[in-house]
């Protein structure tokens, strides 16, 4: 098992991007952590204040879908924003999906699901104020803590933010 977490260089949300890493790490699974440039990821705790810094092992340019069984998303008003207008990070999840594959997003990750069009008949959760963005897009909203849907060929694991983050890191480190 191998798993892929995406992220911008600034603006993911902190703990979104740390606790699912050693979550995964910790359940003995081969993680790699690409950014759209290999400089230091900065993080962010509540959109505002600096958190950790992460440096990445590669970029986002230079994977391949193929290699992994599991993409991660996290949020991050400000990445998930930059992230989505990404092409080659938009691609990737366009991969990821069209090989059968996992995705995870939790808070404001699905933004990117959005512009790949891989929401449309997906039931998810996300940020409150996605909702109306992913209801737009096709998707089933809901307000749960996690939401796992199978359907069209590929899992979707989804959650609402950094307080879901018990159930999320939890469904994603025993993802088969």
């Amino acid at each position: 098992m191998s798993a892929l977490i995406i992220t911008t260089n600034y603006g993911v949300e902190q703990d979104e991007l740390t606790k699912p890493l050693a979550a995964l790490r910790d359940a003995g699974i081969d993680v790699t952590v690409a950014a759209v440039s290999t400089d230091p990821i900065q993080t962010l705790v509540g959109d505002k204040d600096p958190g950790e810094s992460v440096s990445p092992d590669t970029t986002i340019a230079a994977v391949d879908a193929g290699s992994f069984d599991l993409l991660v998303v996290p949020g991050g008003t400000i990445n998930a924003d930059n992230l989505r207008q990404e092409s080659t990070a938009v691609d990737l999840a366009r991969a990821f999906a069209s090989g059968g594959k996992t995705i995870a997003s939790i808070c404001h990750g699905p933004w990117l699901l959005v512009e790949a069009g891989l929401a449309e008949g997906k039931n998810l959760t996300s940020w409150a104020s996605l909702q109306t963005d992913l209801r737009n897009a096709g998707a089933t909203w809901t307000d749960q803590e996690l939401v796992t849907d199978s359907e069209g060929g590929w899992t979707l694991i989804t959650s609402r933010s950094p307080e879901d983050l018990p159930a999320f890191t939890g469904a994603i480190a025993s993802t088969d």
